[in-house]
């Protein structure tokens, strides 16, 4: 139950960042304000900080799952577990990635 609260909250922190990391602008002026400036580059360094950490956390995930199938001498449930891990981390880690590549494809298309 933890675990599934944890990673809701981890997503909609990701969607939030990634939302507002292009949508922050100033419409009423010609030029953006330096206020404007600072966040949209405050929230790029924490996007592109976020996917720096996601490869290794991912990485880290998948070794812990590999090895603990490996290790498991034979017991069900820690096979099962481990798959589950490996799995959901590549999921997770997939659609951070996919999810990068839509804001960028979004980001271009609005320049």
């Amino acid at each position: 139950m933890f675990k599934k609260n944890l990673f809701i909250k981890v997503f909609i922190l990701f969607l939030i960042i990634f939302s507002f990391s292009s949508c922050v602008h100033a419409g009423l002026f010609d030029g953006n304000p330096e206020i404007v400036d600072k966040l949209n580059s405050a929230f790029e360094k924490i996007e592109s900080w976020m996917l720096k950490l996601a490869t290794p956390a991912a990485a880290v995930a998948i070794a812990v799952g590999v090895f603990m199938q490996k290790f498991s001498f034979g017991d069900e449930e820690r096979i099962r577990t481990a798959k589950k891990l490996i799995r959901g981390t590549l999921f997770a880690y997939a659609f951070i990635l996919v999810l990068d590549l839509v804001l960028s494809a979004i980001q271009t298309l609005l320049k």
